[in-house]
């Protein structure tokens, strides 16, 4: 019988893993050129269907989706199997981007974004489950980094295409663009993925406890996405949300205790490298996502580029940080003391963002986008380093649901760390009420809101510097040379 921590790569060659990962990457791919395509076209979408007041909602219906389900096909591809739940995710995001694709309105476009996110919610971490599946500890930082070159094919390419779609064709071509992505990623999975090692273990899905835990995420993330836009952060409903919010947190808690079989193990929660792998992706990944939305507001207010001039800032970030996440997964295996890697990362991250939180207007476009990059290159290491982390912490019949719930919590923390970045940039906004959004932001203080802004993200990169310098070393399972823990 196999040892449950025993590398499954022991019984696939080089060339059958490589093939895995490159299949699966399809589905990573199509999932983030359509966020990057929608980002782009979203103006145009909401001039078309006639409804720019509701025009958040195609992110927010797609992100409250994706984040609620996250945990839950973890925890189901350990139960039924990677290849099953990975296919059936590819299938739901086909049939969400079919509904867009023919959505005559608004409120229909909104409901396909939020049956895509209810697919798209299992791609992201069943391809980092199924590489944890093939490659052992040691070589998933290889593996896991290849997923980064997606994320700069989606950066470089998705504005680009995005924009053409919306200028030339109909935006629907954007959903219709998905369907034979779909298809190619459906075939690739049925049939390569055959080759997936299994590991049987007799799980039951604990139904209660998967409905307290995504029944906590939502209102949680309603109320961060309404709070200080639709209503005002002491409302009775945002109010209301967080009571709810903070009831069903304690009875999924309460579950999780007693359970037989609880929906996420309390030896995954027990374990150090879980909760502190958790926490810093929780920060340095709020931290991305939030400085990708709030930069182009940056480069437009405070450095005076265009609209279309603005989406520099966003390719500077994420191609800084997909490439140094790739560069930074290789480097984590040449070095005893791994963490070392993410951590002069995010040092490097800190020292960009110092001289911006000093003089938000004070440099030129050029200097400017070169010290955002050095943020994205600074933050890339630690995205593949929280990965291998959190899976060499468990054993292989575990990996599901301890990487969905890794992706579960930086998602909650992408919410609440961009809520709070735009609760600062409004902030600088003398009057808000009866104000469109352009009005409201042309009345910001540039200098002083992005100063805050950028303090507000070295202090998050501080904690999660502080959770990694934290975090126990401990030997890369299927090393060939011995490590030793250290700092």
């Amino acid at each position: 019988m196999r040892d449950p921590l025993t590398p499954p790569s022991d019984y696939l060659d080089h060339a059958a893993a490589r093939r895995i990962v490159v299949g699966v990457l399809l589905t990573m791919l199509l999932a983030a050129l359509d966020q990057v395509m929608v980002a782009t076209a979203l103006p145009t979408i909401a001039a078309s269907l006639g409804d720019v007041e509701n025009m958040s909602w195609v992110v927010t219906a797609n992100l409250l989706g994706a984040t609620a389900v996250t945990p839950l096909y973890g925890k189901l591809s350990d139960i039924r199997g990677r290849r099953a739940m990975l296919l059936i995710a590819i299938g739901v995001y086909a049939v969400g981007s079919l509904a867009c694709a023919l959505a005559p309105s608004m409120l229909a476009l909104i409901f396909g974004r939020a049956v895509q996110g209810l697919g798209g919610g299992g791609l992201m971490p069943l391809v980092q489950t199924i590489i944890g599946d093939v490659a052992s500890p040691r070589d998933r930082p290889r593996y896991q980094a290849y997923t980064s070159s997606t994320f700069i094919v989606s950066t470089v390419g998705g504005p680009l295409l995005g924009g053409f779609i919306a200028e030339h064709l109909h935006w629907s071509w954007i959903f219709w663009f998905n369907l034979p992505l779909c298809g190619l990623a459906f075939l690739f999975t049925h049939n390569i993925l055959q080759r997936l090692p299994r590991h049987d273990r007799r799980h039951e899905l604990d139904v209660l406890g998967a409905v307290l835990m995504v029944g906590a995420a939502i209102p949680l993330l309603l109320a961060l996405t309404w709070g200080g836009r639709r209503y005002a952060w002491g409302s009775p409903q945002i109010l209301a949300l967080f009571v709810a919010c903070v009831t069903l947190w304690c009875l999924f808690a309460w579950r999780m205790m007693t359970a037989k079989q609880p929906f996420i193990p309390v030896s995954v929660l027990r374990d150090g490298a879980m909760r502190v792998g958790t926490a810093a992706a929780f920060f340095a990944v709020g931290v991305v996502i939030a400085l990708t939305i709030v930069l182009p507001l940056y480069g437009q207010l405070a450095l005076g580029l265009s609209v279309s001039e603005s989406a520099w800032t966003i390719i500077a970030l994420q191609s800084g940080a997909a490439v140094s996440s790739v560069v930074g997964g290789r480097l984590l295996v040449r070095f005893v003391h791994y963490k070392r890697v993410p951590l002069l990362g995010l040092l490097l991250s800190v020292a960009a963002l110092i001289p911006l939180a000093i003089a938000p207007t004070g440099f030129s476009p050029a200097a400017a986008l070169g010290l955002i990059a050095l943020v994205g290159l600074g933050l890339g290491p630690t995205f593949p380093f929280t990965v291998v982390v959190v899976q060499n912490a468990v054993a292989l019949h575990q990996l599901g649901v301890a990487t969905g719930t890794m992706n579960f919590f930086p998602a909650l923390g992408s919410t609440f760390i961009v809520s709070a970045f735009g609760a600062i940039v409004l902030a600088g906004a003398p009057v808000t009420r009866g104000m469109s959004a352009g009005a409201v932001l042309a009345g910001t203080d540039a200098a002083e809101a992005f100063r805050w802004v950028f303090a507000a993200a070295i202090l998050c990169l501080m904690v999660a510097l502080s959770c990694i310098l934290a975090l126990k070393e401990r030997v890369l399972r299927g090393s060939s040379r011995p490590t030793t823990p250290g700092e």
